[in-house]
């Protein structure tokens, strides 16, 4: 019986180890990359999309609760890869091209999908310059480093 359960904990601790490295250097990239396009107030964005106006005052809990949301929706979407790519084994193999795929599709479900049902309502139109920039930054700055990380770290 100890002999059954060794593999399924190294297992276990394969997948959590390769879906936290994942979801936090996406999650740091992409919010790296967006600090320096939009400065440091986009953090105050991301709170606005669940608390409402409350989030532009600013503040260490507001930042901070900006970062946590920030990190909680890249690791859904690095353990969304993870259990995909435990199906689709060529995920794995193929990671660049997939996670320039991922990238792309986490850009769309965020501005056609978490944007417009949360507080923020998505304000500005969506523009095909913009949409454009947006595909390719996610699919590099965050894409690529959840399907490395999945393929690097997970068993």
């Amino acid at each position: 019986m100890i002999e059954q359960a060794a593999p399924q904990q190294m297992e276990t601790r394969n997948a959590l180890l390769a879906i936290g490295v994942a979801g936090l250097v996406g999650a740091a990239l992409d919010l790296l990359q967006a600090c320096i396009l939009a400065g440091h107030d986009i953090i105050l964005v991301i709170t606005y999309g669940l608390v409402g106006e409350r989030a532009l005052k600013g503040g260490f809990s507001n930042y901070a609760l900006g970062v946590l949301l920030h990190v909680i929706i890249s690791l859904i979407f690095a353990t969304f890869y993870y259990a995909v790519s435990r199906k689709l084994r060529f995920m794995t193999e193929y990671w660049f091209v997939c996670g320039l795929c991922f990238g792309a599709a986490v850009h769309l479900v965020m501005m056609l999908f978490v944007l417009p049902w949360s507080a923020l309502h998505q304000y500005d139109p969506i523009t095909i310059r913009g949409m454009r920039y947006g595909l390719l930054i996610h699919m590099i700055v965050f894409g690529l480093p959840v399907a490395y990380g999945i393929r690097r770290f997970a068993k």
